[in-house]
């Protein structure tokens, strides 16, 4: 699938806010377009388009380092909430039952 097809293929909405940057020939012919997302104040890397032998295909930009950094936090969170369940007496009165032995 050419790019052309590719981009009419994308919803409207979604052309709107991305940014294709200028495409380059690496040295085996490969075509490579950067894309990115606009914000008010930014622009965010989404990924790239590669085109190589007449086929398009799609790589995504992934940020592992956000990943670990949330996968961290809610790690934190969560060890955070069971040490107060621990920790915390239950809402209600203690119940003991006394055995007598005779």
């Amino acid at each position: 699938m050419k790019l052309p097809d590719r981009l009419d293929r994308l919803p409207a909405h979604e052309l709107s806010r991305r940014v294709y940057g200028e495409p380059y020939v690496t040295a085996d012919g490969t075509t490579i377009v950067p894309v990115s997302r606009v914000g008010v104040t930014s622009a965010r890397p989404v990924g790239v388009f590669v085109l190589r032998d007449g086929k398009t295909t799609w790589h995504p930009a992934v940020d592992h380092t956000r990943i670990a950094l949330m996968g961290g936090a809610i790690g934190m969170v969560a060890a955070a909430f069971s040490t107060l369940a621990l920790v915390r007496r239950p809402p209600w009165p203690d119940i003991r039952l006394a055995l007598k032995r005779e």
